[in-house]
């Protein structure tokens, strides 16, 4: 049986996007699989006083730059720049939510993140959350009016409470047997190595 890694996430963390690009094929080549969890680092980062690149220019023209390196490592397309931060953070990661919940969550986020960093279509966006939802094969307007419920909303909030447990501080992140913490894209393989033992 393969080893389960929970991969915790918001969308709207930019190195995410890198982990949403690569996951399926470490997915398929290793004996893992990951579980998804959407929460609001925003929140989490708040309660820390950690702003990473508000007012610090010099560290956010490295994070895109460095961004841009990772993505031709790994042979990923990549257009910057990009809206950042994301004006409607919570409303992209609400639909996340409710796509765990209903079982599209990786088409979601997938292809909200493409479109974020390829097409220059900010998550969270009215374009962006019509396209994503659509390819992940769900009504809009449904989603739209349950993401935005008071349930869903609950669960987003539980999740985020779930991932302070944890001792998560940053996304994206990875935990094994809930309780070893592994933070960044960078340290996806480190993960998976030690899951796989």
């Amino acid at each position: 049986m393969s080893k389960r890694i929970e991969f915790w996430f918001s969308i709207g963390s930019t190195y995410t996007y890198l982990t949403v690009s690569r996951i399926a094929g470490i997915e398929a080549s290793m004996d893992v699989t990951f579980d998804w969890r959407p929460f609001s680092v925003r929140a989490l980062m708040q309660e820390m006083n950690n702003l990473p690149f508000v007012g610090k220019p010099a560290k956010e023209a490295y994070m895109w730059r460095d961004l841009e390196r990772r993505a031709g490592r790994y042979g990923l397309p990549i257009s910057l720049p990009v809206e950042y931060p994301l004006e409607h953070f919570d409303r992209a990661n609400h639909v996340a939510v409710l796509g765990r919940e209903e079982g599209w969550c990786e088409a979601y986020v997938r292809s909200a993140y493409g479109l974020w960093f390829n097409e220059g279509l900010a998550a969270g966006s009215a374009g962006n959350l019509e396209k994503s939802i659509a390819d992940a094969g769900q009504s809009v307007e449904r989603v739209l009016e349950a993401a935005g419920g008071e349930e869903n909303v609950a669960r987003y909030e539980a999740a985020t409470d779930t991932a302070r447990a944890r001792g998560i501080f940053g996304a994206p992140s990875f935990v094994v047997d809930e309780r070893e913490l592994f933070w960044g894209d960078d340290r996806l393989e480190d993960a998976v190595a030690f899951a796989t033992g």
